[in-house]
């Protein structure tokens, strides 16, 4: 062979190995880039299935708690009504009593007095307070004058009757009171 044919071959050869080396060394990081993005997909589908997940479980929460919240407002009563009924039992005996010829007016008296406490009782505990303010300044934020009446016996602007008690729930006004309010002569 000649030089010619020996440089060709030597360079033919030099050009396969450089190939196989590309090849070889291209092979390695390929398959390490397969290999990495076959593990970042699994790892989003994993992050994808615990994000479905979490917004399934928050959904879930959400309907829970309205649900709850909703059967709060419909058996908010539940528990005063069960402490109410004894008091109306009382109030029909009361009345199927008074009906009796041989009634006792002195133990309707008394069986109305215990009904009465019975209910204030109920009314303290649930945080409902009368508001009863004979003889107090009027105040225009608790009491509702209906009407002024002249006294020399007390004050201007003091409660001198009162026609219905007012109330509150928990520090917060129910009912304003009607009072009659005094006024110089």
């Amino acid at each position: 062979m000649s030089d010619k044919d020996d440089q060709n071959e030597e360079l033919a050869n030099d050009e396969n190995e450089a190939s196989e080396e590309v090849t070889t060394a291209g092979s390695g990081p390929d398959s390490d880039l397969a290999q990495k993005l076959a593990e970042a997909e699994a790892k989003v589908q994993e992050n994808w299935d615990k994000a479905a997940r979490a917004q399934a479980e928050l959904e879930n929460v959400r309907r829970r708690a309205q649900r709850d919240l909703e059967n709060a407002h419909k058996y908010a009563l539940e528990k005063f009504l069960h402490e109410l009924l004894p008091i109306q039992d009382s109030l029909e005996m009361g009345l199927a009593a008074a009906k009796d010829d041989a009634a006792d007016i002195n133990k309707l008296r008394e069986g109305s007095e215990l009904i009465l406490k019975m209910f204030a009782d109920l009314m303290d505990k649930n945080g409902i307070e009368a508001i009863d303010p004979m003889h107090e300044p009027f105040d225009p934020e608790h009491h509702q004058a209906m009407s002024m009446l002249e006294s020399p016996d007390h004050e201007p602007n003091t409660v001198v009757a009162v026609m219905q008690k007012g109330y509150k729930l928990n520090d917060r006004l129910v009912r304003p009171a009607m009072v009659a309010v005094s006024k110089e002569p």
